[in-house]
């Protein structure tokens, strides 16, 4: 479809002006408050006065206008009233559209103005300076070679100055560019200024911690219009940490909340696979050099930990996904993960999700983890990993708790492996319960299966 810009005088078309935007009326806004509603109304009687046009009669849904009639090249945000891309200013009804004179009434456009027109001023005094010079030097002598010499120095200080007028302009809007960007990216971090707010809304210990992981997201975190890259992290941290809506983060940073939505889904797909890597299964020699002696003491130094978690997740509309992710043991829905950790207490592996009706021992059999198994492993696991014959074709041994099931009580022998079982997997437990504590977004869904 042919968007055509419907201000009088303009005559850009999507079709053929493909560099441009084309925005539509804003809409009213009716559901996030009431101020949000009052500055929606405001703003679409503002575009429409601007318009200055009889639009009885036409679907106002089809009219857009063109980025050409915003000093910026694009409409500010709802919340930032004050901002001059509000409303349309350049080229509205009927005068000319160039920003310089569109711009006479704002007072950003007044100060570039003054700026650009005392670095005119300061080079013309330059080459006025010089002008002087070469006339005095004229009037000394009358030799034509040297009056073709100065006259020619006289070019040339003015081609020098035009240069120079040019370069001090590149510069200067550089070197503002870059005050913009470090001075942003301060202000965001001061208020972070403590190691306690950046534990409290991020789940990070320290604010050097933070910055460095901005450091490693930065270069493939994408480019918003809305929001710079690290109000873009912080968002998705805060949702993370705080378990905090999108409407909450809406209001927070001044975006809508379909734009709260895209941003944190965009930035977890970054996260997810630059830090991916970071969950290695570590090499046996290093296992054995840092194991833990409880566990070197009870079972040796082959020794691997799995444990299963479930996330609860909304019920599907489709009933093959519904059915799939049944919990019969959380009777609700939800997704289930296997996970591997190390008696260090280090996170080894983690497994894509499944739904929550597979069951322990097929996720264990056909996720991937038997992979990093070698023969002479020693995994421990919980009650329905019944997967010893799966780790005796690749001789390895599996340990669980003894089952009471038909039983009045356990054997004396039964009894001791469970007790050294369950003191070792305490570790375990402390390291996905911090997990759930660290992530209160899974806080009331993250439950481990025992």
């Amino acid at each position: 479809m042919v968007n055509y810009c419907p201000v009088f005088g303009c005559t850009n078309r999507s079709d053929r002006e493909k560099h441009l935007e084309y925005y539509r009326l804003p809409k009213v806004i009716t559901n996030q408050g009431e101020q949000c509603q009052k500055l929606s109304e405001e703003r679409r009687r503002l575009w429409l006065a601007k318009l200055n046009q009889d639009l009885r009669g036409k679907n106002l849904d089809n009219v857009r206008i063109c980025s050409a009639h915003f000093l910026s090249g694009k409409r500010s945000d709802l919340y930032q009233k004050d901002d001059p891309d509000w409303v349309p200013s350049v080229g509205m009804t009927g005068q000319q559209r160039s920003p310089e004179k569109a711009g006479t009434s704002s007072r950003y456009s007044r100060r570039g103005n003054r700026t650009q027109q005392r670095l005119r001023e300061a080079a013309a005094d330059a080459a006025a300076g010089a002008g002087v010079a070469a006339e005095t030097d004229d009037s000394e002598t009358d030799d034509p070679t040297t009056s073709g010499y100065i006259s020619s120095n006289l070019c040339s200080t003015e081609t020098q100055s035009e240069l120079t007028v040019d370069l001090i302009e590149a510069m200067t809007s550089e070197l503002q560019n870059l005050r913009t960007e470090n001075i942003q990216l301060c202000s965001d971090v001061a208020h972070l200024s403590t190691d306690e707010k950046v534990l409290f809304f991020t789940g990070l210990p320290t604010n050097q911690i933070l910055l460095v992981l901005f450091t490693f997201l930065s270069p493939h975190l994408p480019v918003k219009k809305s929001l710079d890259k690290f109000k873009q992290l912080m968002p998705t941290l805060m949702r993370l940490r705080l378990n905090v809506s999108t409407t909450f983060l809406s209001y927070a940073f001044n975006i809508s909340i379909a734009t709260a939505s895209r941003i944190v889904t965009d930035v977890i797909d970054v996260m997810f696979i630059r830090m991916k890597p970071l969950i290695i299964w570590p090499e046996r020699e290093h296992l054995q050099k840092t194991m833990p002696m409880q566990f070197r003491k009870h079972f040796g130094k082959k020794c691997a930990v799995i444990d299963c978690f479930e996330v609860f997740i909304e019920r599907p509309s489709n009933l093959i996904a519904r059915a799939e992710t049944w919990s019969s043991y959380k009777h609700h829905n939800t997704v289930k993960f296997l996970i591997g950790i190390t008696p260090q207490g280090t996170v080894s592996y983690i497994s894509n999700a499944w739904g929550g009706r597979v069951s322990d021992k097929y996720l264990t059999e056909n996720c991937g983890f038997l992979d990093n198994i070698v023969p002479g492993d020693l995994v421990l696991a919980d009650r329905g990993f019944n997967i010893q014959a799966t780790l005796g074709c690749i001789m390895a041994h599996v340990k669980i708790p003894a089952f009471t099931r038909g039983k009045s009580q356990l054997a004396p022998v039964d009894l001791e492996t469970t007790r050294k079982i369950a003191h070792v997997r305490i570790h375990v437990e402390r390291v996905m319960v911090a997990c759930a504590r660290n992530i209160p977004s899974l806080g009331g869904y993250y439950q481990l299966i025992s």
